[in-house]
């Protein structure tokens, strides 16, 4: 089994690179051969955790990180990033983990694959 990592770094809605990573990540997911995807969020990107958001249109975050969780993809956020947009008592979409460079790192290191958004 591939472990695939999805490092994103851009705003949920300002660009559709988050969007993007999710539909990835959904389809390898459901691949045939399924890999092990794993979602990192830096930076503007750990405000897709947030919940309760309300697009406009088009595509909904949450629900799509509620279908990769269930798939059994892990999902971690920043910490210092959240830290930094004073973001740190907001409660997130469940099943979303904050984490360290050091979760990054560590998973980096274990992937056979790493993606960039």
């Amino acid at each position: 089994m591939q472990k695939v990592l999805i490092v994103v770094n851009d705003a949920p809605y300002g660009s559709e690179k988050l969007f993007n990573a999710l539909r990835l990540a959904i389809q390898l997911n459901e691949q045939t051969s399924t890999p092990k995807v794993k979602l990192f969020l830096l930076s503007d990107a750990v405000t897709g955790v947030l919940p309760r958001q309300t697009p406009g249109e088009g595509y909904n975050l949450q629900q799509m990180l509620e279908i990769i969780l269930a798939q059994g993809a892990e999902v971690k956020y920043c910490t210092s990033c959240v830290q930094a947009r004073g973001l740190n008592e907001l409660s997130v979409i469940e099943g979303c983990v904050k984490a360290t460079m050091d979760d990054l790192a560590l998973w980096l290191l274990q992937s056979d694959k790493v993606i960039n958004f």
